[in-house]
């Protein structure tokens, strides 16, 4: 045995604990401690390829033979935070199947179980590698014995290093921590000795004992006399600090060589705590099938096909393109499916070539007597758009039934979904086309290699459909799946194709003026700052607030987030400076120098995309570019929104939008007697919560109390708590808990509705949409308490911003339906509850009729759903 590394395994746990918040199994236990052991523990084998390791953990009962020096010894420490214990267990466990030895000895701490180990290694002529950022355990680097600090870039301590990085030898760190203690175990030492009086006092003396027999002739005697009021402090620090190295160990060689890891049961421990990317990391499965991908690149065989597939009623599809943008891409072949463990692929740059494929599968991708599906089929519509074919019938989409059942999740990708319900490793992407400078287009890569790819796609999706077709039926979500988020798949599809015209010269002369204003800007942080400096780096930001302008915190933690900065910026008119420029170079940066660069060359148009599989609430999400994104509020704002206008002459933008959509459900699902009638007559809800609050008629009602009123209201549905909206109001805390308690006693229904909400999904793990969609939140029952408490939050929010974009989604596919056949507008745009058309100026009276009346009438509540309806020459007139 050459080399031996030794982990401090608790230390590896709770640094991750703090540093990895809100992972959860599906039982919604946490499990980010035990996601970053996993991953310490990976690094260290793959950066160092250990011939032999041991992974160390404290042992029960093990502050037992210190407490008999020290009563107090680690009492200023709380216990195990309780969603740690299990995740030490779990640890454990890993180890275990990873093949990693592991140690963990009744009464003995782990510092000394590493100690022992290190000398006994030692003498036998190992090199010994601590994996550690303890200081305490710099008392064993030696020669042979190095301590390794993994989370700073691997930085290896030897001898030369603990005197850089403490002032003191590896033999003088006892002594060292005996003269100036230590917080994190409760250990003494001299009340105020510090690091650099302890190192200053060794680097003179030497050792503890010599320093305690010189106190007579010790130069500064204020200092002495205090040495020798707490020399006895020193000596049983000293006690305590010391490594106990007598203690039971294993000591065979071969107990801590790696052994072989247990792929099979790692894979079922992955699987549980829903670690997928530790899942794919594994490596492929064998798969004991026979698969039949076939490439059909003849016209006989391609007729054949056809002819076979035309007698199914579902059909799974997939394309492979030239590139992923899917206005863009050409048709590079098409997979076809219609049972598991088979495939076929067509390519179109083969003998058989683009056209012909085209006129050969047409008719079959047009019969509306077959139902097609696939993984993400809109991106498929869209290519075949891009050929003429008009994909008639969509019939399922696995990426959005995966969806529906775990909203959760953030990976419905289709080689997650593979490797998770599969236990299949499908061929990276990145193995075809490459990567960066050296990716390559799809039609560059072999037929030969494309083909059986894009067969196992179709297989999957196959394999997908059957499981996912009876889940979402177990699961009461058929509705939501063939009622609203199929049928808003075509809809999507128009309103992506017609995108949005924009005049680039516009926001071209706007850039130049933002250029300028941040220059400005600039000048004047400087100048406050009393030097030039990079305000765009947190780090340069914060040395110049806290520690030249020494800015005080007051107990809170040193930061230069955006909520710190909006704290400070009235006592320190720099803070509000740097918010300024920051929010004008987001604009900037995202807007108005990277917009036109995302216009299409052919249509002058900007085509974002939207996503139906991203926010767990159910909203729509918008990407490349997110258009939703674009501030309204601000002058700077409203200008980029300026930029985008009709293109055609004699044409207008028109928006339509829910008008305070979340209140009204909340008073629909609440069914509050005080707020249902506040909306049922026609009421200005927020001044009418404050005549409640404030006990005041409602004539009576001030400026500054509606606007109190109206954080309420908006905060209740967040999950909002007093400190929330004193820092939003900027009042007392006190001030609006009662502000709070007064809401609630005017609107008892409010207040049960929450705690109904809360109790449901503890119950049943679920929160739920009127119209039946569902949203797991396990974390309801996690015993950390911030983890808990986000829970709850969710728990009322998602029925409310769930139902909501349930109904707008709804109202989407029948405008469309209306629009579509009567070809008076082009919807182009949702943000959240509010649509946007582009149409000739003689359709408006007509569209402003048929959408509102649609979008007020698409579902019926106990209080009237009202559209507000804007019409303009841009987008920021509407």
């Amino acid at each position: 045995m050459k080399n031996l590394y030794i982990l401090d395994a608790v230390s590896f746990l709770f640094r991750s604990y703090y540093a990895i918040r809100g992972m959860t199994n599906q039982e919604g236990q946490s499990t980010g401690a035990l996601y970053g052991f996993i991953r310490s523990v990976q690094k260290i084998i793959k950066d160092f390829s250990p011939e032999s390791i041991v992974a160390v953990f404290d042992g029960p009962n093990n502050k037992a033979s210190r407490l008999e020096i020290y009563k107090e010894y680690k009492s200023n420490r709380e216990g195990m935070p309780e969603d740690l214990v299990y995740q030490l267990g779990w640890a454990h466990k890993f180890c275990e199947m990873e093949g990693i030895p592991y140690l963990s000895e009744e009464g003995v701490e782990a510092d000394d179980l590493i100690g022992a180990i290190a000398k006994w290694a030692e003498k036998k002529g190992i090199e010994v590698f601590i994996c550690s950022s303890d200081k305490d355990l710099c008392q064993l680097v030696s020669d042979r014995v190095f301590m390794l600090n993994t989370h700073k870039d691997n930085l290896l301590v030897d001898r030369k290093k603990v005197e850089e990085l403490h002032g003191v030898k590896p033999e003088q760190i006892v002594d060292y921590l005996a003269i100036m203690g230590d917080k994190s175990d409760n250990i003494p030492g001299i009340p105020g000795f510090g690091p650099k009086t302890a190192a200053s006092l060794l680097q003179e003396y030497g050792t503890l004992e010599n320093m305690l027999s010189n106190l007579d002739t010790m130069q500064n005697q204020k200092r002495a006399e205090k040495i020798r009021a707490h020399k006895e402090d020193a000596r049983m620090s000293q006690k305590l600090a010391e490594l106990i190295v007598d203690v039971p160990y294993p000591m065979e060689e071969k107990f801590y060589h790696i052994k072989n890891p247990d792929i099979d049961d790692l894979r079922a421990f992955y699987q549980e705590k829903n670690f997928n990317t530790l899942l794919k990391e594994l490596g492929e499965v064998p798969v004991k099938e026979t698969v039949s991908y076939t490439i059909v690149d003849t016209e006989e065989a391609l007729d054949t096909l056809i002819a076979q597939l035309e007698k199914e009623t579902a059909i799974c599809v997939d394309t492979e393109t030239s590139t992923l943008a899917p206005m863009e891409a050409e048709m590079v072949g098409v997979g076809f499916a219609v049972r598991p463990q088979e495939g076929w692929y067509v390519p179109t740059n083969g003998n058989l070539g683009l056209q012909k494929v085209i006129e050969k599968v047409k008719p079959l991708l047009e019969n509306p007597a077959i139902g097609f599906y696939g993984h993400n089929i809109k991106y498929d519509i869209h290519i075949f758009k891009n050929h003429g074919i008009e994909l008639k019938n969509i019939a399922f989409d696995t990426m959005i039934a995966s969806y529906l059942l775990a909203p959760q999740n953030n990976r419905h990708n289709l080689d997650t979904l593979a490797l998770e319900k599969f236990g299949k490793v499908k061929t990276p992407i990145k193995e075809l086309i490459g990567s960066g400078k050296n990716e390559k287009s799809m039609r560059e890569v072999p037929i030969e290699e494309v083909g059986p790819y894009c067969c196992e796609d179709v297989d999957y999706t196959c394999r997908l459909k059957e499981l996912f077709e009876k889940e979402v039926e177990r699961e009461g979500l058929s509705d939501v799946l063939y009622q609203i988020e199929l049928p808003l798949i075509p809809v999507l599809v128009r309103m992506e194709r017609y995108g949005m015209y924009l005049d680039k010269e516009k926001l071209y002369s706007m850039s130049d003026l933002l250029r300028e204003e941040l220059s400005f800007l600039e000048e004047e942080i400087h100048q406050l700052a009393g030097e030039p400096f990079n305000i765009k780096s947190p780090k340069q930001l914060g040395e110049i607030l806290f520690d030249k302008l020494q800015i005080p915190m007051g107990g809170k933690k040193k930061s230069t987030r955006a909520d710190i900065l909006e704290s400070l910026k009235k006592d320190y008119p720099i803070a509000g400076k740097v918010l300024e420029f920051r929010a004008l170079e987001k604009l900037r940066s995202t807007y108005t120098e990277a917009l036109p660069l995302q216009v299409h060359e052919d249509t002058g148009r900007i085509h974002c995309t939207f996503m139906q599989t991203v926010t767990a609430t159910g909203r729509l999400s918008c990407q490349d570019p997110n258009l939703q994104n674009i501030p309204i509020r601000s002058e700077e704002g409203r200008k980029i929104r300026e930029a985008f206008l009709p293109e055609r002459e004699g044409w207008s933008y028109l928006s339509a939008d829910y008008s305070q959509i979340e209140l009204r459900l909340l008073a629909h699902l609440s069914q509050d007697p005080r707020l249902v009638a506040a909306f049922n007559n026609q009421e200005d809800i927020h001044a009418s919560t404050a005549a409640a609050v404030f006990d005041v008629p409602l004539d009576a009602v001030t400026k500054e109390m509606r606007s109190g009123a109206k954080a309420v209201n908006f905060g209740i549905i967040y999950g909002q708590q007093a400190y929330g909206l004193s820092q939003e109001l900027g009042i007392d805390v006190k001030e609006a808990a009662e502000f709070i308690k007064k809401y609630f006693e005017q609107y008892p229904g409010v207040y049960a509705f929450i705690e109904g909400c809360k109790e449901k999904v503890r119950e049943t793990g679920v929160a739920t949409t009127m119209f039946g969609r569902k949203r797991p939140i396990p974390e309801i029952e996690s015993s950390n308490g911030m983890i808990r408490a986000a829970a709850e939050r969710l728990a009322v929010n998602t029925p409310l911003q769930g139902s909501q974009a349930d109904i707008i989604k709804k109202a989407m596919i029948e405008v469309d339906q209306t629009l579509k056949d009567e070809k008076l507008a082009h919807m182009f745009l949702q943000i959240h509850d509010e649509l946007i058309f582009e149409l000739p100026d003689e359709n408006i009276p007509l569209v402003r009729e048929k959408v509102q009346t649609i979008m007020e009438k698409i579902t019926t509540l106990s209080i009237p759903l009202t559209v507000n309806i804007d019409v303009g020459k841009n987008w920021g007139e509407c």
